[in-house]
């Protein structure tokens, strides 16, 4: 009983995690500046991981592999945010400004 709601909630968390990466890689297709796309790549990055790693450790239940796939996984919510940090403020340093959006989505100086 145990294995088939572990082995459940591994796949619930499995395809989660595939959506997010499939959301995410619209996301970065679609979406209209570097700061948008870079935003949904690094939130991507972050949540899918999680889920996906999470969805593993369950499926290798307790052993040496999911202490590796814990590892692996802190050391990517570790270094991810970090470099999406580091290439925003890159971006920034380098003179590419965000455009100055209103809450109705359109940016400034945009005909409504």
């Amino acid at each position: 009983m145990t294995e088939t709601v572990l082995d459940i909630l591994s796949w619930i968390l499995l395809c989660l995690g595939g959506c997010f990466v499939l959301i995410g890689g619209i996301g970065a297709l679609r979406l209209p500046s570097f700061y948008t796309r870079l935003h949904a790549a690094s939130l991507t990055e972050t949540m899918a991981t999680l889920l996906i790693f999470a969805g593993m450790m369950l499926q290798a239940g307790l052993s040496l592999a999911t202490l590796k796939l814990a590892a692996i996984m802190v050391f990517l919510l570790l270094t991810g945010p970090t470099a999406s940090y580091a290439l925003a403020n890159a971006a920034l340093q380098s003179g590419m400004r965000p455009k100055a959006g209103r809450l109705d989505g359109s940016f400034e100086g945009e005909q409504t």
